[in-house]
């Protein structure tokens, strides 16, 4: 067994798309950044390559490579699995924290948690996704970012 420990964050912007865990949320700010921002699915991401000791998503899926310009998070996942599964191991659970002041976040988990389940091909109660605030400090606590602190256990298969 091996743990992997992910974080990422990102800034929130107009005219960008809100999407957590491959959902998109409605919301009048979304996040930047090279991808579709996904900070949800990229800390999971970090999580999984943590746990099998090959780096982080940047080394994988460089922001500086134009293939990957407003991809889908969702396919970088299945790539960040396609590794795991080539090193052995598959996914027990993963448990996560979105950390945001708003928007209030409480009406999409199980969206986002079946999504995932979806995609990572593990039970729905094998992924937690909790949504805490930041009790307005920082950039998070002033609405500007989103982070998501991300944890994986893995097995060999």
């Amino acid at each position: 067994m091996r743990i992997g420990l992910g974080y990422d964050i990102h800034r929130l912007e107009k005219n960008r798309d809100l999407i957590l865990g491959g959902v998109k949320i409605p919301y009048e700010l979304g996040l930047f950044g090279h991808s579709d921002a996904d900070v949800l699915i990229h800390s999971i991401i970090d999580s999984i390559l943590g746990s099998i000791a090959l780096g982080d998503i940047g080394a994988h899926f460089p922001d500086t490579d134009e293939k990957y310009r407003n991809i889908d998070s969702s396919i970088l996942l299945k790539k960040t699995l396609e590794l795991l599964k080539n090193k052995g191991f598959r996914i027990i659970n993963i448990d996560c924290n979105i950390i945001c002041e708003k928007p209030k976040l409480r009406a999409f988990i199980d969206r986002i948690r079946e999504n995932l389940s979806s995609i990572i091909e593990i039970d729905k109660d094998c992924i937690s996704i909790k949504a805490k605030t930041n009790e307005k400090q920082d950039s998070i606590g002033s609405n500007a970012s989103i982070a998501v602190q991300a944890v994986v256990l893995v097995d060999s298969i």
